[in-house]
């Protein structure tokens, strides 16, 4: 079934489609549909970082920017689900054309820019969810705060959505943000990560209860860039990392007309490269929870993903190409792969 809606709706704008998507998801919702069509989700529980996932497989943050469709997509069978990524202020991110498809290799380029309601919005939203996995909330930096003053916007957002958040991610490895990557290296990390891990901890003594901070990172990085991050990772003492954000890197697409499109490319171009950024954290940090996110479109990808040394995984650009099925699929292979 899924071929011949895909088929129909690729034939839309990319971003008009993923709104209509959503919102048809929440209708079939809302009847209580989904389930009838896709299934109850696979029980295959992991206790890690102090919380206890129903399954592996989670959705990945961007798809649903304010968690205005949580209830919905939770109900596919995701373990968790992350939103964001959400910052301080609402913004409306840059101009469209901002999303396309890369048909021929399966891939997707965006430069949506942080898009978002900002997190009041998104915080109540996570306030009224009815689903009961686990939900993490991905935050950043609004556009127009200074690289300099990014670590403000950082301790607004981890404020304002610890007391809602299962975990909290740090997103310092959108490509659509002027600047950000570059504190994804040496002191400018430690600057970030510290005062951030200092903070988180104050507000779990408040709330008693630990919230776990991860930290969300690039494909695009050499092995000795890996161990700097790596580096500071354990220095900081974060609970976990995310593997990986989007690339920069056209080599796997150059032969499609909109390779050249400016962006983060998501998608089966970008399976391989997570995966080595995966197997070199893993030798780096030989106990950290890592979530794998890039490429996975199969159960059998996603057990590659956890051969690597994942302990979680994410889809994004997969759910596009192969449907919501895909959810099901990989809950399950990697539990019979156990």
């Amino acid at each position: 079934m899924y071929p011949i809606a895909r088929s129909l709706l690729f034939r839309l704008d990319p971003e008009t489609t993923h709104s209509m998507a959503l919102n048809a998801l929440d209708a079939l919702h809302k009847v209580g549909g989904i389930k009838r069509v896709y299934g109850e989700p696979v029980s295959d529980p992991v206790e890690l970082m102090g919380l206890r996932f129903p399954n592996r497989v989670g959705l990945a943050a961007g798809l649903d920017k304010n968690a205005d469709h949580l209830d919905a997509l939770g109900e596919l069978g995701f373990g968790f689900v992350e939103v964001g990524t959400v910052t301080p202020k609402a913004q409306p991110g840059n101009p469209k054309p901002r999303l396309f498809r890369l048909v021929g290799h399966e891939a997707i380029i965006n430069r949506f820019g942080f898009n978002n309601k900002g997190v009041e919005h998104l915080v109540a939203q996570v306030k009224k969810r009815h689903y009961n996995g686990i939900v993490g909330i991905n935050i950043g930096k609004n556009l127009t705060t200074s690289v300099e003053h990014a670590l403000d916007d950082y301790l607004a957002c981890l404020n304002a959505v610890h007391g809602s958040a299962d975990y909290i991610a740090v997103n310092i490895s959108s490509p659509n943000t002027p600047g950000l990557r570059t504190l994804q290296f040496g002191e400018q990390l430690d600057a970030l990560l510290g005062p951030i891990r200092a903070k988180s901890r104050e507000l779990d003594a408040q709330a008693g209860r630990n919230v776990p901070l991860l930290v969300k990172i690039a494909p695009d990085m050499s092995e000795e860039e890996v161990a700097l991050v790596a580096g500071s990772i354990a220095r900081n003492e974060l609970d976990g990392v995310i593997a990986t954000n989007t690339t920069v890197s056209r080599d796997a697409v150059s032969d499609d007309p909109q390779a050249q499109e400016a962006g983060g490319l998501s998608g089966k171009p970008v399976f391989e490269a997570s995966n080595t950024v995966i197997r070199l954290l893993r030798a780096h940090l030989p106990t950290l929870p890592i979530i794998g996110v890039g490429g996975i479109d199969s159960g059998e990808a996603a057990k590659a993903k956890i051969a690597a040394g994942a302990d979680l995984v994410q889809l994004y650009s997969g759910l596009i190409y192969q449907g919501p099925a895909l959810v099901q699929q990989c809950a399950k292979a990697l539990k019979q792969g156990e």
